[in-house]
Protein backbone atom coordinates (compact mmCIF):
# COMPACT_ATOMS: atom_id res chain seq x y z
CA UNK A 1 0.00 0.00 0.00
CA UNK A 2 2.86 2.65 0.81
CA UNK A 3 4.46 1.63 -2.54
CA UNK A 4 1.52 2.32 -4.21
CA UNK A 5 1.12 5.95 -2.56
CA UNK A 6 4.66 6.44 -3.25
CA UNK A 7 4.06 5.70 -6.89
CA UNK A 8 1.23 8.18 -7.08
CA UNK A 9 2.98 11.39 -6.20
CA UNK A 10 2.53 14.14 -4.21
CA UNK A 11 -1.14 14.16 -5.58
CA UNK A 12 -1.72 11.32 -3.39
CA UNK A 13 -1.12 13.58 -0.13
CA UNK A 14 -4.44 16.10 -1.06
CA UNK A 15 -6.65 12.61 -2.02
CA UNK A 16 -5.39 10.48 1.30
CA UNK A 17 -6.82 13.82 3.02
CA UNK A 18 -10.00 14.10 1.57
CA UNK A 19 -10.59 10.47 2.50
CA UNK A 20 -9.75 10.98 5.92
CA UNK A 21 -11.89 14.26 5.97
CA UNK A 22 -14.99 12.17 4.44
CA UNK A 23 -14.48 9.26 6.84
CA UNK A 24 -14.83 11.27 9.74
CA UNK A 25 -17.93 13.00 8.10
CA UNK A 26 -19.48 10.00 7.56
CA UNK A 27 -19.27 8.60 11.16
CA UNK A 28 -19.88 11.70 13.05
CA UNK A 29 -23.27 12.09 10.93
CA UNK A 30 -23.94 8.86 11.34
CA UNK A 31 -23.73 8.45 14.94
CA UNK A 32 -25.26 11.99 15.09
CA UNK A 33 -28.23 11.64 12.67
CA UNK A 34 -29.94 8.51 14.19
CA UNK A 35 -33.84 8.80 14.06
CA UNK A 36 -34.30 8.22 17.81
CA UNK A 37 -31.81 10.75 18.99
CA UNK A 38 -33.06 13.15 16.93
CA UNK A 39 -36.50 13.02 16.51
CA UNK A 40 -37.75 10.15 19.58
CA UNK A 41 -41.37 8.88 18.39
CA UNK A 42 -42.19 8.20 21.88
CA UNK A 43 -42.04 12.15 22.79
CA UNK A 44 -44.86 13.84 21.91
CA UNK A 45 -47.37 11.26 23.25
CA UNK A 46 -45.31 11.84 26.78
CA UNK A 47 -45.83 15.73 26.05
CA UNK A 48 -49.52 15.02 24.98
CA UNK A 49 -49.86 13.14 28.47
CA UNK A 50 -48.25 16.44 30.49
CA UNK A 51 -51.13 18.49 28.77
CA UNK A 52 -53.83 16.47 29.77
CA UNK A 53 -52.87 16.45 33.38
CA UNK A 54 -51.75 19.56 33.16
CA UNK A 55 -48.19 18.88 34.50
CA UNK A 56 -46.51 20.97 32.01
CA UNK A 57 -43.95 23.13 34.72
CA UNK A 58 -41.68 25.08 33.75
CA UNK A 59 -38.97 22.13 35.01
CA UNK A 60 -40.20 20.16 32.13
CA UNK A 61 -40.37 22.40 29.70
CA UNK A 62 -36.82 22.86 30.09
CA UNK A 63 -36.12 19.48 30.01
CA UNK A 64 -37.70 18.98 26.94
CA UNK A 65 -35.23 21.24 25.04
CA UNK A 66 -32.64 20.21 26.54
CA UNK A 67 -34.22 16.45 25.26
CA UNK A 68 -33.59 16.13 21.73
CA UNK A 69 -33.78 18.44 18.44
CA UNK A 70 -37.30 17.67 18.49
CA UNK A 71 -37.99 18.44 22.05
CA UNK A 72 -36.24 22.05 20.63
CA UNK A 73 -39.05 22.67 18.27
CA UNK A 74 -41.89 21.79 20.74
CA UNK A 75 -40.65 23.41 23.33
CA UNK A 76 -40.24 26.30 21.37
CA UNK A 77 -43.97 25.80 20.00
CA UNK A 78 -45.39 25.48 23.76
CA UNK A 79 -43.87 28.25 25.46
CA UNK A 80 -46.04 30.60 22.72
CA UNK A 81 -48.85 28.66 22.66
CA UNK A 82 -50.54 31.23 24.32
CA UNK A 83 -50.01 33.56 21.82
CA UNK A 84 -52.23 32.21 19.54
CA UNK A 85 -51.68 29.40 16.62
CA UNK A 86 -49.94 32.23 14.19
CA UNK A 87 -47.35 32.81 16.64
CA UNK A 88 -46.73 29.15 17.97
CA UNK A 89 -46.18 28.33 14.39
CA UNK A 90 -43.66 30.99 13.83
CA UNK A 91 -41.85 30.42 16.53
CA UNK A 92 -42.05 26.41 15.43
CA UNK A 93 -40.55 27.43 12.37
CA UNK A 94 -37.74 29.84 13.75
CA UNK A 95 -36.24 26.41 15.82
CA UNK A 96 -37.21 24.04 13.26
CA UNK A 97 -34.78 26.33 10.57
CA UNK A 98 -31.85 26.47 13.26
CA UNK A 99 -32.53 22.27 13.88
CA UNK A 100 -32.33 21.65 10.16
CA UNK A 101 -29.35 23.87 9.81
CA UNK A 102 -27.37 21.55 12.18
CA UNK A 103 -28.53 18.13 10.88
CA UNK A 104 -27.48 19.11 7.64
CA UNK A 105 -23.55 19.99 9.04
CA UNK A 106 -20.48 18.78 6.86
CA UNK A 107 -22.39 17.54 4.22
CA UNK A 108 -21.84 20.04 2.16
CA UNK A 109 -17.84 19.61 2.69
CA UNK A 110 -18.91 16.02 1.95
CA UNK A 111 -20.02 16.45 -1.09
CA UNK A 112 -17.78 18.35 -2.53
CA UNK A 113 -14.53 16.36 -1.04
CA UNK A 114 -16.89 13.78 -3.62
CA UNK A 115 -16.54 16.25 -6.23
CA UNK A 116 -12.87 17.07 -5.55
CA UNK A 117 -11.53 13.65 -5.25
CA UNK A 118 -12.13 12.63 -9.03
CA UNK A 119 -10.50 15.75 -10.50
CA UNK A 120 -7.62 15.40 -7.60
CA UNK A 121 -7.35 11.94 -9.80
CA UNK A 122 -7.63 13.42 -12.76
CA UNK A 123 -4.71 15.75 -12.75
CA UNK A 124 -2.91 13.26 -11.87
CA UNK A 125 -3.69 11.76 -14.86
CA UNK A 126 -2.50 14.58 -16.97
CA UNK A 127 0.40 15.13 -14.88
CA UNK A 128 1.59 11.35 -15.30
CA UNK A 129 1.02 11.34 -19.51
CA UNK A 130 2.84 14.80 -19.12
CA UNK A 131 5.51 12.63 -17.63
CA UNK A 132 5.30 10.08 -20.15
CA UNK A 133 5.42 12.37 -23.05
CA UNK A 134 8.57 14.35 -21.58
CA UNK A 135 10.09 10.66 -21.27
CA UNK A 136 9.54 9.82 -25.03
CA UNK A 137 11.13 13.35 -26.06
CA UNK A 138 13.96 13.33 -23.84
CA UNK A 139 14.68 9.60 -24.51
CA UNK A 140 12.65 8.32 -27.22
CA UNK A 141 10.19 5.34 -26.71
CA UNK A 142 12.88 2.11 -26.15
CA UNK A 143 12.74 3.04 -22.01
CA UNK A 144 10.16 1.40 -20.98
CA UNK A 145 10.64 1.90 -17.38
CA UNK A 146 10.46 5.48 -17.56
CA UNK A 147 6.97 4.99 -19.24
CA UNK A 148 5.83 2.76 -17.07
CA UNK A 149 6.57 5.16 -14.20
CA UNK A 150 4.48 7.92 -15.78
CA UNK A 151 1.59 5.59 -16.80
CA UNK A 152 1.45 4.27 -13.25
CA UNK A 153 1.00 7.96 -11.70
CA UNK A 154 -1.72 8.58 -14.04
CA UNK A 155 -3.24 5.15 -13.40
CA UNK A 156 -2.66 4.98 -9.34
CA UNK A 157 -3.96 8.50 -8.83
CA UNK A 158 -6.56 7.97 -10.76
CA UNK A 159 -8.04 4.74 -8.72
CA UNK A 160 -7.11 6.76 -5.60
CA UNK A 161 -9.56 9.22 -6.73
CA UNK A 162 -12.78 7.25 -7.50
CA UNK A 163 -11.80 5.30 -4.80
CA UNK A 164 -12.64 8.11 -2.41
CA UNK A 165 -15.30 10.01 -4.50
CA UNK A 166 -17.88 6.98 -4.98
CA UNK A 167 -18.42 6.31 -1.34
CA UNK A 168 -18.32 10.03 -0.57
CA UNK A 169 -20.91 10.56 -3.15
CA UNK A 170 -23.18 7.55 -1.92
CA UNK A 171 -23.08 8.31 1.57
CA UNK A 172 -23.61 12.30 1.09
CA UNK A 173 -27.13 11.05 -0.70
CA UNK A 174 -27.55 8.63 2.00
CA UNK A 175 -27.94 11.32 4.72
CA UNK A 176 -29.34 13.84 2.88
CA UNK A 177 -32.26 11.71 2.55
CA UNK A 178 -31.91 10.61 6.56
CA UNK A 179 -32.36 14.84 7.08
CA UNK A 180 -35.45 14.44 4.97
CA UNK A 181 -36.69 11.87 6.33
CA UNK A 182 -35.63 13.06 10.20
CA UNK A 183 -37.31 16.55 8.96
CA UNK A 184 -40.55 15.12 7.94
CA UNK A 185 -41.11 13.36 10.91
CA UNK A 186 -40.25 16.00 13.02
CA UNK A 187 -42.80 18.53 10.51
CA UNK A 188 -45.77 16.21 11.56
CA UNK A 189 -45.21 15.94 15.03
CA UNK A 190 -44.89 20.11 14.97
CA UNK A 191 -48.60 20.32 13.05
CA UNK A 192 -50.36 17.67 15.67
CA UNK A 193 -49.10 19.54 18.67
CA UNK A 194 -50.47 22.68 16.70
CA UNK A 195 -53.68 21.08 16.29
CA UNK A 196 -53.74 19.97 19.55
CA UNK A 197 -53.65 23.19 21.52
CA UNK A 198 -55.12 24.87 18.54
CA UNK A 199 -57.73 22.65 17.16
CA UNK A 200 -59.26 24.19 14.14
CA UNK A 201 -62.53 22.50 12.75
CA UNK A 202 -63.33 20.71 9.78
CA UNK A 203 -62.85 23.06 6.05
CA UNK A 204 -66.33 23.68 4.58
CA UNK A 205 -65.09 23.80 1.12
CA UNK A 206 -62.18 23.33 -1.24
CA UNK A 207 -60.92 26.97 -1.00
CA UNK A 208 -60.72 26.61 3.14
CA UNK A 209 -58.88 22.91 3.22
CA UNK A 210 -56.53 24.73 0.29
CA UNK A 211 -55.94 27.27 3.46
CA UNK A 212 -55.93 24.87 5.66
CA UNK A 213 -53.31 22.82 4.03
CA UNK A 214 -51.18 25.56 3.44
CA UNK A 215 -51.14 26.82 7.11
CA UNK A 216 -50.19 23.17 8.58
CA UNK A 217 -47.11 22.92 6.35
CA UNK A 218 -45.71 24.18 9.60
CA UNK A 219 -41.14 23.96 9.24
CA UNK A 220 -42.01 24.15 5.13
CA UNK A 221 -40.08 27.07 4.61
CA UNK A 222 -37.74 26.01 7.83
CA UNK A 223 -37.32 22.86 5.90
CA UNK A 224 -35.59 25.15 2.70
CA UNK A 225 -34.45 28.13 5.30
CA UNK A 226 -32.07 25.54 6.60
CA UNK A 227 -31.08 23.46 3.77
CA UNK A 228 -30.20 26.84 2.07
CA UNK A 229 -27.88 27.78 5.38
CA UNK A 230 -26.49 24.01 5.17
Amino acid sequence: MLDLIVAGGWLMLPIILCSIVALGIVGERLWTLRPNQIAPRTLLPEVQEWLSRGELTRQKLESLRNHSPLGQILASGLENARNGRAIMKESIEQTAAQVVHQLGRFLNMLSTIAEIAPLLGLLGTVQGMIEVFATIFAYGNGDIGKLAGGISVALITTAAGLIVAIPALFFHRFLVKRVEEITVAMEQDAVRLVDLLHGQRAPRNEAERQVAAEQDKVPAKAVKTGAKQA
